[in-house]
């Protein structure tokens, strides 16, 4: 059993690794974050229009499983694509992206269910959207 042991805590290596995709593919787009918030703001659209308690605490847990998945996004962008000559040239992005977090979170899409809040989440994923073409259009 000992013998066992030993043998197999030298022969079995693991290895991790962790991407966007567990593979670092490369492939990167704020397209996941925007398709994401927009059903954070359908969703809560639909709420607005809907008085059925079942409905509404499907409508809930939804739109903060979706919203949870704008933050992920968000941050695979914001800690594996963007660089720190990105953040050199455009000095305003950590800032865009502290903010754009904090509105798929709590403070925003996650903890409101007023559609101007999945609005203020869509605008700040536009943001970074516009600035990542330019850094892929400059690469």
């Amino acid at each position: 059993m000992r013998l066992t042991r030993m043998f197999s805590a030298r022969v079995v290596q693991v290895l991790e690794a962790t991407a966007h995709c567990d593979l670092p593919c490369g492939v990167y787009d704020p397209a996941q974050a925007r398709i994401e918030a927009e059903s954070v703001k359908a969703i809560q659209e639909k709420y607005q229009g809907n008085e059925d308690p079942v409905f509404r605490t499907r409508a809930i847990l939804i739109k903060e499983q979706r919203s949870d998945l704008v933050k992920h996004h968000l941050w695979v962008l914001w800690t594996d694509y963007f660089k720190p000559p990105h953040f050199e040239k455009y000095p305003q992005l950590h800032e865009l992206f502290n903010k754009a977090t904090k509105q798929a979170g709590a403070a925003g899409g996650k903890g409101s269910m007023d559609p101007a809040e999945g609005q203020k989440l869509l605008d700040y994923i536009a943001e970074i959207d516009k600035i990542f073409w330019e850094t892929k259009a400059a690469a």
